[in-house]
């Protein structure tokens, strides 16, 4: 049988070690952090000693390839080894795979030019350089990159850029931006109108307007208002035209990565969960055996099980060069919505506790309501994900191949 859901020793060391920094060192250090009520030079001294832990562990940037620094893992050890990375609040930046670097990191290997990655990627792999992705506008809707209205004209050997993005994350403290503009008004398809350029940031005309304070405070999600901004040619990425085709491919594992991570913190929420209800005495018995409470643990954790399934194939999928946007998509929205309950029931079974914020799970429960429309909203997953459903029907006579397409 091919099946086997067990990962090869190499990487189960990788999963151990990463599990064991993040439990020993990470956590109790953003703990400790946060109890102290520690300040921004302290965070900072902080983060740089548990990078420098990550790198002599060998859990610096488990993503990329060895030849850059990376632990080389392919996307189904990826999601194992993000997990646990994201299983604490700064896991992912300390071994340097977080958004949206990460999903950077792989576009320039891919789409870069030699110069390019020497003076951009190399940086990052370094943990010296951050970045941004901009795409987002606020004037038309997100979930449709064709309809983008930032413009990019050619003028000698540049561009010229005008335009406004927000939700820009990571955009204050980034040393350069992926911008996607419009550059063809008339092409043959809508997807083939936009372009993808690298910006130095800071540069005249990139001017960031505000932090925009979400309803879980101030995370570095940017409006950028771009006013005549030049952008020399050699910073194109990538082919004219080619810019829906990169943010697309870029998008595709990004949402997986994105799932990875959630993995971690949905089994966090129902370890909360867990920990609570069999400490916890009420009306004569603990929560853990009433079965109100009990339904909520396993509502949580079937649906854990089922995310943990769906990311691993769709990870599978990609690392042998298959078709994976509806298992991408139906993961996305599966992975997202789990995050949402299983915070949200975590939150319940803790009482007041667990509104406050002398929980974890306050902040996790805000930061999570994010992730249904972060990388493609649920409506836009689900709506494709009909789209294959019927158009396999309608070509097959059958649905099974958007289902999986699964040997049983």
């Amino acid at each position: 049988m091919a099946i086997d859901f067990t990962l090869p020793p190499e990487v189960e060391q990788v999963r151990a070690r990463m599990r064991a920094f993040v439990t020993e060192d990470v956590r109790p250090t953003e703990e400790r952090l946060l109890a102290e009520g520690a300040g921004r030079g302290d965070w900072r001294v902080e983060l740089d000693r548990l990078r420098a832990r990550a790198r002599h562990l060998d859990l610096w940037m488990p993503h990329m390839p060895t030849e850059w620094g990376g632990a080389g893992l392919g996307p189904t050890a990826l999601a194992a080894v993000s997990a646990e990375a994201a299983s604490a609040g700064f896991g992912s930046y300390v071994v340097n795979c977080y958004a949206p670097d990460e999903g950077n990191m792989h576009t320039l290997l891919h789409w870069g030019t030699d110069d390019q990655k020497q003076r951009y990627l190399v940086p990052m792999c370094e943990g010296t350089m951050r970045s941004c992705f901009a795409m987002t506008e606020p004037e038309v809707a997100g979930s449709d990159p064709t309809l983008m209205r930032t413009r990019a004209v050619p003028d000698g050997d540049a561009w010229v850029v005008n335009g406004h993005k927000w939700f820009i994350s990571g955009a204050r403290g980034a040393r350069f931006a992926i911008l996607l503009a419009r550059t063809e008004e008339d092409p043959e398809v809508p997807q083939a109108a936009t372009t993808a350029f690298i910006v130095d940031v800071p540069s005249e005309g990139w001017e960031v307007v505000r932090d925009i304070e979400t309803m879980s405070g101030s995370h570095n999600h940017c409006e950028i208002r771009i006013t005549d901004l030049r952008v020399p040619d050699s910073n194109r990425l990538g082919d004219r035209g080619q810019g829906h085709r990169l943010g697309q491919s870029r998008l595709g594992p990004a949402r997986l990565a994105h799932c990875m991570r959630w993995l971690g913190q949905i089994e966090t929420a129902l370890d909360l969960m867990v920990a609570r209800a069999t400490e916890r005495y009420s009306h004569g018995s603990l929560l853990s055996e009433k079965q109100g409470i009990q339904w909520l643990v396993s509502e949580s954790a079937i649906e854990l099980y089922q995310a943990k399934l769906m990311v691993l194939h769709a990870a599978y999928r990609i690392e042998h060069g298959l078709p994976f946007t509806t298992e991408v998509s139906m993961a996305k929205h599966h992975v997202a919505n789990t995050l949402w309950r299983v915070v949200d029931r975590a939150v319940q079974v803790h009482g007041a506790l667990g509104y406050s914020k002398d929980s974890p799970l306050a902040d996790m429960l805000l930061q999570a309501r994010w992730s249904r429309f972060a990388d493609g909203a649920d409506e836009i997953h689900k709506w494709r994900v009909a789209e294959a459903v019927i158009g396999a029907f309608t070509e097959h006579g059958s649905t099974r191949s958007a289902t999986g397409d699964l040997p049983l």
